[in-house]
């Protein structure tokens, strides 16, 4: 982001609810939330033709909002999916290519038990 700062851009980082210094609330993870709190961002700041850039959950969260907010209002130029996570994730009848619920019940496990050791794991693997 500090790239395109330089560059003369204007450059906005939305701090996703339950992240960094947004209030921690124990609803609404979920990529629709997310996608409508993209929205209400953007027309908050009466963004139009807006290039938006996401990596990880963020290319998710961009692919989401783009699918929901971003036409006809001329809200979005481009959308930049960097590593996405797709915004289903889980297994289903719907989605079997996905990741089975039992691996998301381990990460909710390791989170409660230590979530300093858990982001210190996941900083440490698996590359």
């Amino acid at each position: 982001m500090l790239f395109f700062l330089a560059e003369g851009f204007r450059v906005i980082a939305i701090d996703r609810r339950g992240h960094g210094r947004s209030d921690q609330v124990s609803e609404g993870h979920d990529m629709d939330h997310y996608a409508a709190d993209v929205s209400a961002v953007v027309e908050h700041l009466d963004l139009h033709n807006a290039v938006h850039v996401g990596h990880s959950t963020g290319g998710g969260q961009v692919a989401r909002y783009v699918a929901r907010y971003g036409q006809p209002q001329g809200r979005v130029a481009k959308a930049v999916l960097i590593s996405a996570v797709p915004p289903l994730m889980v297994k289903t009848e719907q989605n079997p290519g996905g990741t089975p619920i039992e691996v998301f019940d381990g990460f909710r496990k390791a989170l409660a038990a230590n979530r300093a050791q858990f982001y210190l794991d996941v900083a440490s693997g698996p590359f």
